[in-house]
């Protein structure tokens, strides 16, 4: 298999334009050398030392790159391998940090629902997948939840400027419900990825949580290891609210797919916290602070910047957007909606009514098979409705996307629709 800018080929030389970046990953592209010649040169030099005893120049590059591009005082930067581990260190980091501040009665952690974090325990904890819990309810930490604000699923469809949901003030119920001296932290994506469908919330949400937030002293975690690095067509996705987070995870376009790498970053009065107690967060990895991996996404934080790919994101993102909308034509699209250059689909049974298909009709999976038979990749979800029903398609192409690229994506999808959509209408 390989792939170049918004291509791939498989082995039998079937071409398949790339819709959704792998899992929203591929945004510099496919086959950028650049990249590769970062990642050999520094193998080369050294390829592994261990994390906890040295430091090393990627590292430290790259920590002073993504403190200049993420938002307010996140100054310091600790490198992993995924957004799990990502999301499992920044909720440690936050527990460590009551804990060490002789507050260890704040422990709770509340969540959106749906959302998803990661497949690490904690992260999954944090996730609202209800489906997980068939396998792993006995491993899996409790968590609180409060709705998400998905307009387009809202009785009141974003515009009630009361409604405790698309305001946030649902978030001080919760916190109030269980207690300010409880609660450690508040976990949520600023855009929403794929349990959301790339849901957007309204003007003044993120800015009533930030409020919130410090009224109670929880500390806010914006994982934006899926809707940062450019991908919402600002470096991070928070940053048309104005509003900065107490820790920030990072990952997928950090290192464009070439490796698996991914960050936490936190401020100094954070950090200091810690060093003046134990002196180190406590959790290490293996390949924490790895120098191929820091290499490769030092050079792509640089080719991102020296290409000006995140306003190219937010330019190509309002093409993307008005060419996607288009779509609503289709009987049993209910809605698009999305930032920059990450979209979501969803499917409905019943446009007027919003009803879901039901799961056995598997829209989704059926519409993924069939848009990969037409020649494109899409990433499709499941169950965001009641934890059952639900499908949304996710379209997250690489930033290097062309308009006529997009209008290519926008036909296979209409063919995948066809082919799959009205197939399975005969038979629910």
């Amino acid at each position: 298999m390989r792939g170049e800018g918004c291509y791939l080929w498989d082995e039998h030389g079937h071409r398949y334009l790339d819709g959704c970046g792998g899992a929203f990953v591929a945004n510099i592209g496919h086959g950028v050398r650049e990249i590769a010649t970062a990642m050999a040169e520094q193998a080369s030099r050294i390829a592994y030392v261990n994390g906890t005893a040295f430091t090393n120049e990627p590292v430290e590059a790259l920590a002073s790159e993504l403190a200049a591009l993420v938002p307010g005082d996140l100054d310091y930067i600790y490198f992993l391998s995924s957004g799990s581990e990502a999301v499992e260190a920044a909720l440690k980091l936050a527990r460590q940090f009551w804990v060490e501040s002789g507050r260890p009665e704040k422990q709770e952690i509340i969540t959106l629902a749906p959302g998803y974090h990661g497949n690490t325990l904690l992260a999954l904890s944090a996730s609202a997948r209800p489906h997980y819990a068939t396998y792993f309810r006995e491993w899996i930490v409790d968590v609180h939840r409060v709705p998400a604000p998905v307009a387009y699923r809202c009785a009141c469809r974003g515009v009630d400027a009361s409604c405790a949901v698309c305001s946030g003030t649902a978030l001080e119920t919760k916190i109030l419900e269980i207690g300010a001296d409880r609660v450690a932290a508040f976990i949520a994506e600023p855009v929403g990825g794929s349990s959301t469908g790339a849901s957007v919330p309204r003007a003044d949400y993120w800015r009533t949580i930030r409020t919130i937030c410090d009224r109670h002293d929880v500390l806010f975690i914006a994982d934006e290891v899926a809707c940062g690095a450019g991908r919402t067509g600002t470096w991070s996705a928070l940053e048309p609210y104005g509003v900065t987070p107490d820790i920030m995870t990072l990952g997928k376009g950090i290192a464009g797919g070439y490796v698996p790498l991914s960050a936490v970053a936190a401020p100094r009065r954070i950090v200091d916290v810690l060093a003046r107690g134990s002196g180190s967060l406590m959790h290490a990895q293996t390949f924490s602070h790895h120098p191929v991996l820091c290499a490769a996404g030092l050079a792509t934080v640089r080719y991102l910047r020296e290409h000006a790919l995140v306003a190219r994101a937010a330019e190509m993102g309002r093409i993307f957007h008005e060419r996607l909308r288009a779509l609503l034509e289709l009987p049993h699209v209910g809605d698009v909606r999305g930032r920059g250059m990450l979209a979501g689909i969803e499917l409905v049974l019943d446009r007027d009514t919003r009803a879901p298909f039901p799961r056995s009709a598997k829209i989704a999976e059926r519409l993924t098979e069939a848009a990969q038979r037409a020649g494109l990749v899409v990433w499709p979800n499941t169950g965001h409705v009641n934890g059952v029903d639900g499908d949304i398609i996710l379209l997250a192409p690489p930033f290097v996307i062309e308009p006529a690229q997009i209008d290519e994506l926008v036909t296979l999808f209409r063919v995948a629709y066809d082919d799959s959509v009205a197939g399975a209408l005969a038979t629910t």
